[in-house]
């Protein structure tokens, strides 16, 4: 069994910040992908960021790109989300998931296990 426990978020003014956690246990990731989603209302959820769990590669949607940055801290089994420049249009609940492939997924479909969400909102 896995377990996704996201925190961090939070209402904030259009352009600060926030940093995303995502905590995650019942077993090694060594292997996994990680990456981050969002869904706001009426749109679909949308890809925003991605991770190898063992390091090196990510991947960021051009909309956030320059503005956010993943991360994960391999020994606190931790993969952060850190966002920048906040626009009202990044107002969303943000999702953590892990995939059981090992490479940079940016494709929802192909993720496994989710966190519940965090609901971030940006004020103008």
């Amino acid at each position: 069994q896995v377990q996704l426990v996201e925190s961090g978020g939070g209402l904030v003014q259009a352009g600060g910040s926030l940093r995303l956690s995502c905590a995650a246990s019942g077993r090694t990731f060594i292997h996994h992908g990680m990456g981050w989603f969002r869904h706001a209302p009426g749109k679909v959820r949308e890809f925003v960021a991605a991770v190898r769990w063992s390091g090196g590669s990510t991947n960021d949607a051009d909309s956030v790109k320059r503005r956010f940055t993943i991360s994960r801290d391999s020994a606190k089994n931790t993969v952060y989300l850190q966002m920048s420049s906040l626009k009202p249009e990044d107002t969303a609940i943000y999702y953590c998931a892990a995939t059981t492939f090992g490479g940079v997924i940016t494709t929802d479909r192909m993720y496994s296990y989710w966190g519940q969400g965090t609901q971030v909102t940006v004020s103008s």
